[in-house]
């Protein structure tokens, strides 16, 4: 038993942010930020919320589908940017979408949050424990980076991407998921800080602070390791895969990434120009890219990979 995608979705806010844009605010340039990563705009929320946009692409996913918010049996919510510790945001998704017959369950597993999202509907499913569930990565990168930090900010969008999936019997998905949380120093993001009667600190929390280089480094090796494990599992050479879908975090990695597994750069979509990097979002938005732009074929091939805080990866392999 495995799962089958029946729909995708995805959001992003109306306001792009281009590099001139933010040359205007900080020094930095278009050039400057385009030569190193491929990004040359990013979505900024500007009223949107991150349980908002879920919403809108968890709605866009089940019209795609076929399938009503009654339908579900779950919904599990890939974000590092909640609205809220508590309500989470799969149960402020369910409320608005009346999806009353599901359990709901929030992950943290930065950019890899979608592929431990579909990991964890996989196993629900080979349990006999959901049918029809609801995917949604998304973030609202914006509210915790540091725009004081050229070096990181400008890296970061704001979007949803969803999918809703089904048990299936004839289907078999093959997935890779690992961590690594000795190395996770090298991307962080403070939370709350003990703060109580007996221990005052209000020193303000730290945004994201990433090291380029390292994050660079174990991306461009986890990449080709983690798909080279789905494809072994799965019986399948490289060469029948039609797309790798991988996190869109920089143009260069995903390049280093194509030459290492010694495919062609044509079978990596990417939408970093425009998106710049959602985190646990970017690969459910191009997905649906790729999807609505009807590049995907009953029965294409498909991997799907993702890397990121934690540290944490993970890859996917499935047939559409």
């Amino acid at each position: 038993m495995a799962i089958r995608i029946l729909g995708t979705g995805s959001f992003l806010p109306e306001k792009s942010v281009t590099n001139d844009e933010l040359a205007q605010v900080m020094d930095t340039s278009d050039e400057w930020i385009s030569s190193r990563t491929g990004i040359r705009s990013r979505h900024i929320s500007v009223g949107d919320t991150t349980s908002s946009m879920a919403v809108k692409a968890a709605k866009k996913a089940l019209e795609d589908g076929g399938v009503k918010p009654e339908e579900l049996d779950h919904i599990f919510v890939a974000t590092v940017s909640g609205d809220h510790a508590t309500p989470s945001t799969s149960c402020e998704v369910q409320k608005a979408l009346g999806a009353v017959n599901a359990s709901c369950m929030d992950m943290n597993a930065a950019c890899s949050g979608f592929i431990y999202a579909l990991n964890t509907a996989m196993a629900y499913a080979k349990a006999g424990m959901g049918n029809k569930m609801l995917l949604i990565g998304v973030e609202t990168l914006s509210k915790i980076v540091d725009w004081s930090d050229r070096s990181t900010c400008v890296l970061f969008g704001d979007g949803a991407g969803s999918v809703v999936v089904e048990a299936d019997p004839s289907k078999e998905i093959y997935i890779d998921t690992g961590s690594d949380g000795a190395r996770g120093d090298v991307l962080t993001c403070e939370e709350r800080h003990l703060n109580n009667l007996l221990v005052k600190d209000e020193s303000p929390m730290k945004q994201v602070e990433m090291d380029g280089q390292e994050v660079f480094k174990f991306a461009v090796r986890i990449i080709p390791k983690s798909v080279g494990k789905v494809l072994k599992a799965a019986g399948v050479d490289k060469s029948e895969i039609k797309y790798y879908i991988l996190h869109q975090a920089n143009y260069r990695i995903i390049e280093a990434a194509a030459k290492r597994l010694k495919e062609p750069l044509e079978k990596f979509p990417m939408n970093i120009d425009h998106c710049a990097n959602t985190s646990s979002a970017t690969i459910p938005i191009l997905l649906d890219e790729i999807h609505r732009d009807g590049k995907l074929q009953h029965g294409d091939k498909i991997v799907m990979s993702g890397f990121g805080g934690g540290l944490t990866w993970g890859s996917v392999y499935l047939e559409w």
